[in-house]
């Protein structure tokens, strides 16, 4: 059993997985936290009754950064082994092949903010404080920080943040795509669960195929990209979804087919 993070569902939101972070006081994101996150991940990833999933770390933090304690007496030799699994645990939510959101309520910092990072979209309250403080320590974002940050928001923004660690609030964190939508405190959780829960019967490996374009596809040059969104969607011809889908539009008109997820 997991001590620190669980995989909840709820029959009032069917087919929504929440990823759920509870450390008290600020889910620090120890090694246990990170070896119980990714395997909440890979549980998600392979659970049919799950269509899209919640991160969510409680409703007064998602989580405050890494375990720096567990951190200060580790020499380059002892990182060196582990900041790879480090990095692969803290981006796994970005490995879960479904729609993904995270639910951010006060602080998403460091690690919490590379969490957060992996997710397709993010929601945010109007209190929430976000950034990457590492280099206060003399260290940068070594989860995903430097690399998906500035995918994200830009080159001069994420060094902006990575350079200065400076918390950016709710606001602006809208204004410079870090966020995607901003909502009173104790809405956050909601707001999420409702975002996902339209997915809940969406041809859902219509859905992987699409994220996997996107995220594949950033990563290479347009020609490469395009080449990998060739190949996705005429794979999805295989499928039952694409066949129920198109007979459902020629017979009754769109939004109205009924998938089965094969």
């Amino acid at each position: 059993m997991a001590e620190f993070v669980t995989l909840e569902t709820s029959d009032d939101h069917p087919g929504v997985g929440t990823i759920r972070l509870d450390r008290p006081p600020m889910n620090a994101l120890n090694r246990q936290v990170q070896t119980e996150l990714a395997a909440a991940a890979e549980e998600a990833t392979v659970r049919d009754d799950i269509k899209a999933v919640v991160i969510y770390g409680g409703p007064k933090v998602l989580a405050a950064g890494a375990d720096i304690k567990e951190m200060n007496d580790m020499t380059y030799a002892e990182m060196s082994k582990v900041a790879g699994r480090l990095q692969s645990a803290l981006g796994s939510i970005a490995d879960i092949p479904k729609p993904t959101v995270a639910a951010i309520t006060g602080y998403a910092l460091g690690g919490g903010l590379e969490v957060a990072l992996g997710a397709d979209r993010r929601i945010a309250g109007d209190n929430a404080k976000l950034g990457v403080p590492e280099i206060l320590l003399g260290v940068i974002p070594g989860g995903g920080g430097t690399q998906r940050l500035a995918r994200l928001v830009g080159p001069a923004k994420a060094k902006d943040m990575i350079f200065t660690g400076r918390f950016v609030g709710a606001e602006e964190a809208l204004a410079i795509g870090l966020v995607d939508e901003v909502v009173a405190p104790d809405e956050v959780y909601n707001a999420a669960l409702t975002w996902a829960g339209q997915f809940r019967n969406a041809a859902s490996i219509a859905l992987a195929a699409g994220k996997k374009s996107v995220d594949q596809g950033l990563g290479v040059d347009l020609a490469t990209g395009l080449k990998i969104e060739e190949q996705l969607f005429a794979a999805l011809f295989a499928t039952e979804d694409r066949a129920v889908g198109m007979k459902s539009f020629i017979e009754n008109g769109p939004g109205k087919a009924q998938f089965t997820g094969k």
